[in-house]
């Protein structure tokens, strides 16, 4: 999904400046997209030219001046077309963990076994984190809650499953 699309569907949120924008990307979207300041800004200013986005600038007290963003009507129909244009590709799974996890057959069984314990902390915390959200009765944002949910249950139940059969291997060749 490119970066204009991303940025029309955060201000579909509410208003917000460039800055707002990619700390979402820090916040509950941080596992979906990653975009750059760099990235964000061009997008912005596009997005506004193009009659998608307006801007009004706030003065601010020892600061410089903050540009708000709200999306248009032209915006959300752009938003919405691109939206519906094609099916959403692929999920992309990029994964220190995963490649790390590829190479296990050269490392210690103590380290993948602290690499399987941090992993179930994370999804555990995420799953929290997920549960705790209330999506504001939005279908939309209810069903990626409920699917990052389920996701987290998941890796869990499989990481615990994993750990308890490796270290059922190790006590029987110790035995």
């Amino acid at each position: 999904m490119n970066i204009s699309t991303l940025c029309l569907g955060i201000l579909a949120l509410g208003e917000a400046s460039g800055y707002e924008i990619r700390k979402r990307f820090e916040g509950p979207f941080r596992h979906m997209h990653e975009p750059s300041f760099g990235s964000i800004y061009p997008a912005l200013a596009k997005l506004t030219r193009d009659g998608m986005v307006s801007c009004t600038v706030h003065s601010q007290e020892k600061r410089p001046s903050k540009k708000v963003y709200s999306i248009t009507p032209a915006g959300r129909l752009a938003l919405r077309q691109e939206l519906e244009s094609a099916l959403p590709g692929p999920d992309r799974i990029r994964s220190d963990f995963l490649v790390t996890m590829l190479f296990s057959d050269i490392l210690s069984p103590d380290f993948i076994d602290a690499a399987v314990t941090e992993r179930i902390a994370f999804y555990n915390e995420l799953g929290a984190v997920l549960q705790s959200n209330e999506c504001g009765g939005n279908a939309g944002r209810e069903f990626v809650r409920g699917y990052g949910m389920a996701v987290c249950r998941a890796a869990v139940e499989y990481l615990e499953t994993v750990q308890r059969s490796t270290q059922d291997r190790e006590t029987l060749t110790a035995a």
